[in-house]
């Protein structure tokens, strides 16, 4: 199961992606389609026309990683928007993958913990 960092966020792309692409395509569709920068360390969710596919690109200080999934049965439950472009928590992110449409979903309100990054310092 896909797990994307806490700091990070999430872009949806609500458009239908050409599933050919690869590291090189999706970053373009980042920069020219999202008007993002995809060295930002956040996460670029792009689906299919079908619904059935999906690729994850985000950048670590290694270089661009890719994850991908098809779905055997069923369809992602993404809906369009008039930006093209959507953002998302890691729960709703999850929500899509386990098959769970978010828009008709309801999440009550929870405290969450402020997440910090790590210092890799230790403070008395």
């Amino acid at each position: 199961m896909f797990a994307p960092a806490a700091t990070a966020r999430i872009w949806l792309c609500t458009q239908a992606t050409d599933m050919r692409k690869s590291f090189t395509g999706l970053t373009a569709l980042v920069k020219n389609q999202l008007g993002q920068n995809p060295l930002s360390g956040h996460y670029f969710v792009f689906v299919n026309l079908r619904k059935t596919q999906m690729k994850i690109l985000y950048f670590e200080p290694s270089g661009y990683c890719l994850w991908s999934q098809r779905l055997e049965q069923g369809q992602y439950r993404v809906q369009p928007t008039t930006s093209g472009q959507r953002e998302l928590t890691r729960t709703d992110l999850q929500l899509i993958l386990a098959g769970i449409e978010v828009q008709k979903s309801r999440q009550f309100k929870r405290y969450q913990y402020p997440v910090q990054p790590h210092s890799g310092t230790i403070s008395p």
